[in-house]
């Protein structure tokens, strides 16, 4: 955990690569494109903690459908800039047994966490899975899995902000941050 003037020198030492407004703008068109896909299904969706809070908490009101509501959290990250082992601190439960899942994250940067939970989900029997992303990483990797519904699309930088930290700070705000010195 950073202090309060760490804090404050990791955001100066930043630039907003995305403002609020477009933001907020990616959060509508994702909306609309998950509204089209899953109306008819009266899916499941689980949040994954703790850096998903910002993004399904504006998503799911926009969500003009009959949805359920669940959360996992499992991290790789912690408050480190990279990921490590898997950690469940709250494994999905018995509740996504024959039902459409959508899972929503902040970030797909390796998409480790995210097929994780993929594969927990169809192991207690989801019938499908899909996963929201705000920020899919292009970092020129390989990853396990492609997400089915994604905000926006930040460069291989440190990004923070709406939901994803730095050292545990800044998850609150509004606009996109990405660290000069990455």
């Amino acid at each position: 955990m950073l202090s309060k003037l760490e804090a404050q020198q990791a955001l100066a030492n930043s630039e907003i690569i995305f403002s609020e407004q477009q933001v907020q703008a990616a959060v509508t068109r994702i909306a609309k494109e998950i509204t089209v896909k899953l109306a008819e299904s009266h899916p499941l969706v689980l949040s994954v903690m703790g850096g998903a809070v910002i993004f399904t908490g504006q998503l799911l009101p926009m969500l003009n459908f009959p949805l359920d509501f669940d959360y996992v959290h499992v991290s790789r990250y912690g408050n480190k800039l990279q990921g490590g082992e898997l950690k469940w601190k709250v494994a999905p439960h018995e509740n996504v047994r024959d039902r459409i899942v959508l899972v929503v994250d902040d970030i797909l940067d390796e998409g480790e966490t995210m097929n994780a939970v993929k594969l927990r989900v169809m192991e207690l029997g989801a019938t499908r899975f899909y996963s929201a992303i705000f920020a899919d990483k292009l970092n020129g990797k390989t990853k396990p899995i492609k997400a089915d519904f994604v905000g926006l699309q930040v460069p291989d930088r440190f990004v923070f902000g709406y939901g994803m930290d730095i050292h545990g700070a800044w998850r609150n705000l509004p606009a996109i941050h990405a660290t000069k010195d990455s």
